[in-house]
């Protein structure tokens, strides 16, 4: 019999981890290849893992809720035939040939841990994340939740990694521990303070007639996101309203054509886009990203599209390279992403590398809106309903009262990095673009 190691495929460039949310097999169940194992979650997207191969599951290594990298393995398979690939004990061994002594007692005791399927009372929390690697080799030392709380974590965002367990293991742990939380408590204290949700400090009364609805995983991140860009950047607005009755009555004259030809029908969201690309060619320092002290400045200009979930959710996928795509490239990229989005269809790196978002808030009615950062971009622009209101039109021959095609354009952004005058004149750039649309252009 051959073992296969089932691990989790490279799902976008830009996608290095993935969160397990349900495996869709149990150990002991038979597997056919191109079935889906376990499904898993990357950010706002669903994603399944099918197997490559006939044969039985009989390890798992990842519980649900778990976050795993890519390349790492997620479970064995055995199938029939002999065996192709090292296990995971094999590779576990071939790597404490070379290992120093310590590392080797910690590989063998995260092993025989991950083997035993050893559960833990490590949890992880909204500031702390820990790896199962991580907790295992907790478990194997004995290490309380209180000590790797306290760890410093050199990886990515503050993560502990394999090293740091370590190098606190080599130095005897508990001290280190005790310092490094007396530490963190110094330091985070307050930051913990302002940042602690108003939920926590005024209790919510429930009556016998409410109803409690837990929040989805998709709506807590939304909502970890929302409240960490509010206190990441110092929010600013300006507004301008445009005139888009050219456009209005341009795809009037156009769209049916455009439908018969291309098999699809032409919104006004990619003519937006398509001003928003331009705009931003114009205004490269809207096209950044804050990274502590330092800049920023994006090569690429790659379109968020805020887009709206039957569930009700918000997703955002990005259209790449937008300012190299003509109306037609920009209409279908828009409709791709749009449809597949309703259709729970995008892929991991659909919403991955935004450098700048446009949402469109007149899908709800609503004339203008003060919408979030996406961070860690640095503006958003919201756009309104389109209205037909009565407007000054200015004439060689005198103004008159006529009926227009009006819109609002609301710009959010980062008052750390873009002052008041940036702000203004980029979104008076979309403005100008889309007033000035040529009646007789060519699609």
């Amino acid at each position: 019999m051959a073992r296969f190691e089932l691990k989790l495929p490279k799902m976008g460039e830009s996608v290095a981890e993935a969160t397990v949310t349900n495996w869709l097999k149990n150990i002991g169940d038979t597997i056919e290849a191109d079935e889906a194992v376990l499904e898993i979650a990357t950010d706002k997207v669903d994603s399944e893992v099918p197997s490559e191969v006939d044969g039985v599951l009989v390890e798992i290594f990842f519980n649900a809720d778990d976050v795993v990298q890519v390349g790492q393995t997620l479970a064995i398979i055995e199938t029939d035939g002999e065996e192709s690939e090292p296990s995971s004990q094999e590779s576990a061994d071939a790597k404490t040939e070379t290992a120093s002594p310590q590392e080797v007692s910690a590989v063998e005791n995260t092993v025989t841990a991950a083997q035993e399927v050893v559960k833990t009372e490590i949890v992880n929390s909204d500031d702390r994340f820990y790896s199962p690697l991580v907790k295992n080799m907790a478990a194997a030392e004995g290490i309380t939740q209180a000590q790797l709380d306290g760890i410093v974590g050199s990886g990515k965002d503050g993560r502990v990694t394999k090293n740091d367990m370590l190098a606190y293991i080599e130095n005897g742990g508990g001290q280190q521990a005790e310092v490094a939380t007396a530490k963190t408590e110094v330091k985070d204290k307050p930051a913990s303070t302002a940042k602690a949700p108003a939920t926590k400090s005024t209790p919510v009364s429930v009556n016998g007639g409410d109803e409690v609805i837990e929040m989805t995983r998709m709506g807590k991140i939304i909502a970890h996101h929302m409240v960490d860009s509010v206190q990441t950047s110092a929010h600013v607005q300006s507004f301008i309203e445009a005139d888009v009755t050219n456009i209005w009555n341009w795809r009037k004259k156009v769209k049916a054509d455009f439908a018969k030809r291309e098999g699809e029908n032409l919104t006004f969201t990619p003519i937006f886009m398509e001003a928003v690309a331009k705009a931003l060619k114009d205004f490269p320092m809207m096209n950044i990203a804050v990274d502590g002290d330092s800049i920023i400045k994006r090569k690429n200009i790659n379109l968020g599209m805020a887009a709206a979930l039957p569930d009700g959710n918000l997703i955002v996928p990005v259209i790449k390279n937008a300012d190299q795509l003509n109306l037609v490239g920009m209409s279908k990229a828009v409709n791709d992403l749009a449809g597949r989005a309703r259709n729970g269809a995008l892929k991991p790196d659909d919403i991955q590398g935004g450098t700048y978002t446009v949402t469109n808030v007149g899908t709800f009615g609503s004339i203008m809106g003060t919408p979030i950062i996406n961070q860690p971009q640095v503006g958003i622009l919201a756009l309104g309903a389109i209205r037909k209101v009565p407007a000054v039109i200015e004439t060689p021959d005198g103004d008159f009262i006529g009926i227009r095609y009006k819109m609002f354009l609301s710009h959010s952004y980062d008052h750390r990095v873009v002052n008041g005058a940036l702000g203004g004149q980029f979104v008076k750039q979309v403005a100008d673009y889309l007033e000035a649309w040529d009646m007789n252009r060519e699609i």
